[in-house]
């Protein structure tokens, strides 16, 4: 009678003994250079010598990521300007849906980097937009904690009626209402095969008299207060009718949720390993099975009688049946609105300022102060 071995195959054993040294190297490795970093938190904050104190912070996020050209076109102007201590603080990827989400519990990870054309502090971070504002204003990256004013732009897309509730990038100005610091979000009403990159240019152009008249306001203690202001440019920035102050309307575009066939999901077919993998999946299913069968061992020493539950609800994973979806939003025609609601005011080619509030019981007066003030700030006696 002959035995046949239960051996591993010599090449995956060889494997799996070069991924398990690979790991130990890494480990030590890493627990070196945590040894050998400084304590101090210098390097990843932007110390107060690199501070104008003489011009007010204004701190620039998106929703778009800080890749954007929208992001860059109004950076570039401000610090070109040279009038504010532009720093940026906006997320590295797009998240322009994330709405208000913030990330708790979680370690994110936070990178210097450039914006080009110009020389300023900026960060990129593997969070939210609500992540960088609250993260900017916390004291822990850069060396203020309150800035003169949030802007959050310039968005692709307009963020009006109820959609801004969805909208990270409107989110982020609200992040910045909440911790008492005045806010705006500057979005484009972006339109696919119609718009440029060069109307974020325009559309800069358009809001500069506005930002330069928020600070100088702010400044001088006369900004609204408990608001945000929520700015919307038509498609064609520099054929505008005027700026408009409009009050939130129902408007979202409408979901559009379809079915994906599953060899069109990634990560939904089959993933065949390299042979490394397979001694790692080895490995844990060595691990798995030697806990399992201690438990197991355990249990048979107890009275009760219990049942090794399988999957969900008793089911295996082969009995689940997984189905795909993707959700798109769909532009769809309004009717019979309000000429002073903002999707109205920006599809009739006006820039819709919204003034938004965190209590529905000053709607009414912070609506009123908005206008008086936009009417006087931009007002060719003031300028």
């Amino acid at each position: 009678m002959t035995m046949k071995n239960n051996f591993l195959p010599p090449n995956l054993v060889s494997n799996l003994q070069q991924v398990l040294n690979n790991r130990k190297g890494d480990g030590e490795e890493e627990a070196n250079e945590a040894a050998a970093a400084p304590t101090s938190t210098s390097e990843t904050t932007t110390t107060s010598s690199e501070i104008d104190e003489s011009k007010p912070i204004v701190l620039i996020t998106n929703g778009d990521g800080i890749d954007s050209f929208g992001l860059t076109s109004l950076v570039q102007a401000l610090v070109k300007d040279n009038l504010y201590n532009i720093q940026v603080c906006a997320p590295q990827s797009d998240r322009s849906v994330s709405g208000h989400a913030v990330t708790v519990c979680e370690t994110i990870t936070v990178s210097s980097t450039e914006i080009s054309g110009v020389s300023c502090a900026a960060y990129e971070v593997a969070g939210t937009p609500a992540d960088c504002v609250s993260l900017a204003l916390s004291g822990a990256l850069f060396s203020w904690t309150k800035p003169a004013l949030v802007i959050s732009g310039i968005n692709k897309g307009s963020r009006c009626g109820n959609h801004i509730y969805c909208s990270g990038a409107v989110a982020g100005a609200r992040e910045a209402l909440i911790s008492g610091v005045p806010s705006l979000s500057i979005s484009l009403d972006w339109k696919k095969d119609e718009s440029k990159e060069s109307d974020f240019s325009e559309a800069v152009n358009v809001c500069l008299p506005l930002i330069h008249a928020a600070i100088r306001d702010i400044e001088a203690e006369i900004f609204p207060r408990s608001c945000s202001l929520n700015i919307e440019v038509p498609t064609s920035p520099s054929t505008n009718k005027g700026f408009k102050v409009t009050k939130q309307s129902l408007w979202r575009p409408s979901p559009s949720w379809t079915a994906v066939s599953a060899n069109r999901q990634p990560g939904a077919g089959i993933f065949m390993p390299n042979q490394q993998g397979i001694g790692l999946s080895l490995a844990q299913l060595g691990r798995d099975a030697s806990a399992a069968g201690a438990a197991r061992r355990l249990n048979t020493h107890r009275k009760n009688v219990e049942v090794e539950s399988v999957g969900v609800a008793g089911k295996t994973d082969t009995q689940r049946v997984k189905r795909y979806f993707r959700l798109e939003f769909v532009d769809k025609e309004q009717r019979n609105m309000d000429e002073d609601l903002d999707f109205r005011a920006l599809e009739n080619g006006y820039v819709a300022i919204t003034p938004l509030t965190l209590s529905s019981n000053s709607e009414s007066e912070i609506q009123t102060s908005a206008s008086k003030w936009i009417t006087t700030a931009l007002s060719p006696e003031t300028n």
